[in-house]
């Protein structure tokens, strides 16, 4: 059986109404200052900016963001059972899983939106439940365990990756036959070093993007088309194989 690794990025969930952060009109470009709400040090020491962040989770799009079409179309391959399906994603809205995706087959290397977590004694609780807080009038409400602060469960600038996950999307990265980068800039490291890892190491490297990545002299197939309509095109090819 073909295993097929899928690397998903920003691009994927747009048609969610998730807005990118680093296209022409991605969050970083239209507020620079943005940033700072998801820097870790900076967000660690100033009690404004995590209020700030607080306030930011709870105004984001990713919490009524439904699942689109390529999110479906992935899980419909894996549910096919004609490929052997892994996603890897730089996404941290979920919407892989909400989309039907098992979440043992959902690697996200920059942790999830939809929880969070003590910086002291490592507690996770639901973001629902945080932001129900924030809601009620905490402005920066702090661990009910050990009341240290909180932040979302993503991996923050200055953050490294859990070396954990980023070790299992190695190892499938190398032992993919087919490695599709929809999605993504592939400008992040070390997240875009995977799809030079899996065409080093034999796999079919598929790029399904709108701009240019630094990897598309390495790749097999480019695609420009709409996510929307080029993914599960692509993906039909294995159902039929």
């Amino acid at each position: 059986m073909t295993l097929v690794a899928i690397l998903s990025g920003a691009g994927i969930s747009t048609d969610s109404g998730i807005p990118d952060y680093r296209g022409p009109n991605g969050l970083w470009r239209r507020d620079p200052a943005a940033e700072k709400l998801v820097t870790y040090d900076t967000y660690m020491g100033d009690p404004e900016i995590r209020r700030r962040s607080w306030l930011m989770r709870r105004d984001s799009p990713a919490f009524r963001a439904e699942p689109n079409v390529a999110h479906r179309a992935v899980a419909e391959l894996d549910r096919a059972g004609g490929a052997a399906v892994r996603v890897i994603t730089q996404n941290v809205d979920g919407l892989h899983q909400l989309g039907g995706m098992p979440a043992r087959k959902v690697l996200e290397l920059h942790g999830t939106a939809r929880a969070v977590v003590c910086t002291g004694c490592g507690a996770r609780s639901t973001m629902e439940e945080a932001l129900d807080r924030v809601e009620a009038g905490e402005e920066d409400p702090p661990c009910t365990e050990c009341g240290a602060i909180l932040k979302s469960a993503t991996v923050m600038f200055g953050e490294r990756l859990d070396p954990a996950v980023l070790g299992q999307a190695m190892t499938i990265a190398k032992a993919c036959e087919v490695f599709i980068a929809v999605g993504t800039t592939l400008q992040v490291q070390p997240a875009a070093s995977l799809a030079g890892i899996a065409a080093e190491h034999g796999a079919r490297l598929v790029v399904v993007n709108a701009d240019p990545t630094p990897y598309d002299e390495q790749a097999d197939e480019i695609i420009r088309e709409p996510i929307g309509t080029a993914l599960p095109a692509l993906l039909k090819r294995f159902h039929e194989s």
